[in-house]
């Protein structure tokens, strides 16, 4: 087991540990291995869809970097074979990623591709780009086929969250949960599910996620009258735009020191790749988003989804670096 997991670390984490950034810290294979643990996937149950990182926010946090220069977009072609895997692979739920997959152009075929296959359908929107004034018929498809929104909202600062995203963003996206509540979303017994994902502003971890969640509903309920369903709380992955910042205000080395000394191994059986297949915008497949953005494919090969038979097999091996310990750090990425 020790050997395997060493594999499994020395191609893909050796580079990032060599780059004179947090070379004090073990790579994420060897602390799985001190811990007993051999990294394996359980049955996959959870599709998630990268329709593409073209996107109207500049976050901060992205580890996409995602951004509205983005030409990277999931084709109709992909939809139609990620709408088959789907099919032959019998998943119980599809979440739906971008970027911002409101943009998508063909973000209408996909939904309604995955609906009828009595899958759980999420859709992942940052609340701007589906509240830009063009957006009216992706929320009435939405409610007409219960597609769970899960909404990210980072702060219940406005400047905070603004500095983050861009200016103005949190009012357009105080708005939309608004429009939201309104034709049933996040009412209890409404049947409409909406979710919010919230996220730290700087180079720190989130607090324990029940105290965020109270924090958030009592504020939200009392300023706006806002309701929602379930609040997640996740560190930033650093990865893309976000690891660059890092590195600029020199504070990659501290991040990366805090999630390695948060590792939680109990965090382990609970994490999200052991049961989740990624497909990205041009339908190569990854354990999860993360390894996605930093081009680690599913198994260490380039596999595309049209070439895939069913869902990947039980047992199989995960790919890791040293993002990883962002998902173990606390209560994890679960």
């Amino acid at each position: 087991m020790l050997k395997e997991n060493m594999i499994i670390a020395s191609s893909g984490e050796r580079k990032m540990w060599s780059e004179g950034e947090g070379n004090d810290i073990t790579p994420f294979g060897l602390t799985l291995a001190h811990h007993g643990i051999d990294l394996k996937r359980i049955e996959t149950s959870v599709l998630q869809v990268n329709v593409g990182f073209l996107c109207n926010q500049t976050c901060r946090h992205c580890h996409l970097t995602a951004g509205p220069h983005r030409t990277e977009n999931m084709d109709g072609i992909v939809v139609d074979e990620v709408i088959s895997y789907a099919k032959r692979s019998g998943f119980d739920t599809v979440d739906i990623t971008g970027g911002a997959p409101e943009l998508n152009p063909h973000i209408v075929k996909l939904i309604q591709g995955m609906v009828p296959l009595g899958k759980r359908v999420m859709i992942r929107s940052n609340l701007s780009a589906l509240n830009d004034g063009t957006k009216e018929h992706l929320v009435e498809l939405l409610k007409a086929e219960k597609v769970v929104v899960v909404g990210s909202l980072p702060s219940l600062n406005a400047l905070q969250a603004d500095s983050q995203r861009g200016d103005g963003i949190f009012q357009t996206s105080i708005d939309m949960l608004i429009k939201l509540n309104a034709i049933g979303y996040g009412q209890e017994g409404s049947g409409f599910e909406l979710n919010l994902v919230s996220n730290p502003t700087g180079a720190f971890l989130p607090p324990p996620q029940a105290e965020t969640e109270k924090r958030f509903r009592q504020v939200l309920k009392r300023k706006w009258g806002i309701v929602f369903n379930h609040l997640y709380s996740f560190a930033n992955v650093p990865l893309g735009r976000f690891r660059q910042w890092l590195i600029e205000t020199g504070n990659l080395d501290g991040y990366m020191k805090r999630l390695y000394s948060s590792f939680n191994s109990c965090a382990v059986d609970g994490l999200m790749c052991r049961s989740l297949v990624s497909v990205s915008w041009d339908g190569y497949l990854y354990d999860c988003d993360f390894n996605l953005a930093r081009g680690l494919f599913m198994d260490r090969r380039k596999i595309h989804v049209s070439d895939m038979p069913g869902p990947p097999e039980s047992g199989s091996h995960i790919a890791t670096a040293d993002h990883c310990y962002t998902c173990t750090a606390g209560s994890g990425f679960t």
